[in-house]
Order: C-alpha cells, then sequence, then structure tokens
C-alpha cells in the first residue's frame, strides 16, 4: 500500500545527498592565503567577520584610520574604524577589537539578550544611540534571526586582534552623530559619513 510518503531508506539517501552538497558548498566557500591556513592563529574564519560589500559604495573599514576608540576591563580595546551611511537606509560601523590584557577575551557580555541567537560571542547587543533625537537603534537581524554583525568572537589571546562591525538602521539624514555602544563598554561618539 503506498501511503504517499517516501521511504525511510529514501529519506536516508536524500539526507545524505543534502549533507554531501552542504559539504562541497562549505569547502568551497573557504579561502587559501597561500600558507594553508585560514587565519592568523590557523583557525578557520569566524561566520561573519567583514562587512559585504553591497555594491553601494559601503567601502572596507581603513584600519589605519580610527575615529572612536573605546577601552574595556581587561585591556580590551575597541578601535572604530568607519561609521558609512548606506544608499540603503543601513549605517556599517566597523572597527578592530583588540586584547591588551593578559588573560583570553570572550565577547560573550557584548551579545543580546535575545535566547534565539545561535552565536553566544557576538556584537549584537551594541546600539548606535542619537542623544538628540533620543532614540537607539539595535542591531538588524537577517531572515533567521541572526544579528548583521561579528559573531564567533571568542578565544581572543592577548595582544591578538580581530576586524568586527556591526549594521544598524540608518538615523535620519540629518543626523551626523551618535554614540556606539558595547555592553559593558563606555560609549563612544562617532560621526557618520555618507
Amino acid at each position: 500500500m503506498d501511503t504517499g510518503r517516501p521511504s525511510k531508506a529514501t529519506r536516508r539517501v536524500a539526507a545524505a545527498a543534502i549533507a554531501a552538497g552542504l559539504a562541497l558548498v562549505v569547502s568551497g566557500c573557504g579561502g587559501d592565503d597561500g600558507g594553508g591556513r585560514s587565519g592568523a592563529d590557523g583557525k578557520p574564519p569566524t561566520r561573519a567577520t567583514a562587512p559585504k560589500d553591497t555594491g553601494h559604495g559601503t567601502p572596507a573599514a581603513d584600519s589605519q584610520r580610527a575615529i572612536g576608540e573605546v577601552k574595556g576591563p581587561d585591556g580590551v580595546v575597541v578601535t572604530l574604524h568607519s561609521a558609512v551611511r548606506d544608499t540603503g537606509g543601513f549605517v556599517t560601523v566597523s572597527g578592530t577589537v583588540t586584547n591588551n590584557g593578559t588573560k583570553i577575551f570572550n565577547a560573550i557580555n557584548w551579545r543580546s539578550n535575545e535566547t534565539g541567537m545561535r552565536s553566544r560571542s557576538s556584537v549584537s547587543g551594541a546600539t548606535l544611540v542619537d542623544k538628540a533625537g533620543k532614540k537607539r537603534y539595535l542591531v538588524l537581524r537577517d531572515t533567521e534571526g541572526e544579528c548583521l554583525c561579528t559573531t564567533g568572537l571568542s578565544g581572543l589571546k592577548p595582544g591578538e586582534s580581530r576586524p568586527v562591525f556591526a549594521q544598524f538602521p540608518a538615523p535620519p539624514a540629518k543626523v551626523t552623530e551618535v554614540d556606539f555602544q558595547l555592553p559593558t563598554m563606555p560609549p563612544a561618539t562617532v560621526s557618520i559619513s555618507d
């Protein structure tokens, strides 16, 4: 009797085919720096470590330029390189987090309070604050609820630096200065560029 449902064997074959296809996609997405290692420490890069080029003139962060700096506990420093307004209605803040302390740093306290987030170490708790307009802007989420920000920010060894970014809804065009805030860190006032 045919129930219209695939058999267990058919489902297993389909699951194996999907798993093999995903493995090929994942292996094809990695880059090679010529040394056979993906990152400076030999670990593969995290899921999201830099803003994607949106095609609307979103430049990569100039790591030589600093528009703000936030110093936190245990020698952790976040240097902000850019806060760029996109024509699509977004602001992308890019920077570098550096561990100048003596202990390994995990960004567990920088995440938002949402329980559905997969990454427990991200900058999803970052905000932009328009003090004049008395508005707080939260990090944007994708269709799966994940933040449009750096995730997997754990195991930052003393002396190590990593790029970070977070994307927010853009404040009104007349707002050119906002405070960037991370939980447990003091705010930094930054100018938004177009």
